[in-house]
């Protein structure tokens, strides 16, 4: 074992990280759940304007007594999650094992970037609006629409990849022994949690693919333009209500990983 390795190894084997990142599970469960009731607020009308994402849920968490104090508390979970993840990725064999962790440590380092950004100016980007920034910048290059393309394609994959998951139970792996009603609930709120993301990627990916095949960057769209786009299917806002009550059982899911979760 490598010196990185066994300096990775202590890290992540530390108690005060093992705690830290349960509390970094605890706060990814409350943004997942916040996602969900957005998103089933949008299927009823309700929702003010508010986007149904990552984003939107700090602004809510902002807004709630004592808001700040609870995003500093989210922002140090998530770090630990970073933490951890990055420690798993250097013990990890092979690209594929590392793959996971890695993709990870980029999505709790972009959720601290935009928890520091609410703390530090009171506001929050626009998912979508970034979306379509960054799929323009990538059709004014050469050959864009074949990238843009590309990229639409490995979304898709990514949700085939979690509905499998979820299907298949995978996510059973990371989790550690646990009484029979646990288990059988935790199958459950897995399976749910993890259709849900997969239908929302897979979603976000199609509309990848038809601003390459429209040159049309607008097309674009992050998780809220998702979201809204499934309450204007022929099912009407029933789907949206479908998909947002599974991210709310992923946000209790997540509850059950900050228990059970092995780290």
């Amino acid at each position: 074992m490598s010196e990185t390795e066994t300096l990775a190894r202590r890290a992540t084997d530390s108690p005060a990280v093992d705690r830290l990142a349960r509390v970094g599970l605890v706060c990814r469960a409350v943004l997942y759940a916040l996602i969900g009731v957005l998103a089933i607020q949008i299927a009823f009308g309700g929702n003010g304007g508010r986007e149904a994402d990552k984003n939107g849920a700090i602004s809510e968490v902002a807004s709630l007594p004592f808001g700040s104090v609870i995003l500093w508390i989210m922002v140090v979970g998530f770090a630990a999650l970073i933490v951890w993840q990055v420690g798993e990725a250097i013990k990890a064999r092979g690209l594929k094992d590392r793959a996971e962790p890695i993709a990870r440590v980029a999505v709790y380092a972009f959720i601290c970037a935009a928890l520091l950004t609410m703390l530090l100016t009171g506001e929050t980007s626009n998912d979508d609006e970034r979306s379509r920034d960054i799929t323009g910048k990538l059709l004014d290059l050469p050959g864009g629409q074949i990238l843009v393309g590309a990229i639409g394609l490995g979304i898709i994959a990514l949700g085939v990849y979690w509905m499998r998951y979820g299907l298949k139970k995978k996510f059973r792996e990371h989790l550690k022994p646990m009484p029979a009603k646990a288990s059988a609930m935790m199958d459950r709120l897995g399976l749910a949690g993890y259709l849900a993301r997969g239908l929302i990627a897979a979603g976000a990916g199609v509309f990848v693919i038809q601003a390459a095949v429209t040159f049309d960057p607008d097309k674009a769209g992050g998780i809220d333009a998702t979201l809204r786009a499934f309450a204007e299917t022929p099912a009407g806002p029933w789907l949206l209500v479908v998909v947002a009550l599974g991210l709310l059982l992923f946000g209790v899911y997540c509850l059950g990983e900050a228990r059970w979760r092995r780290t």
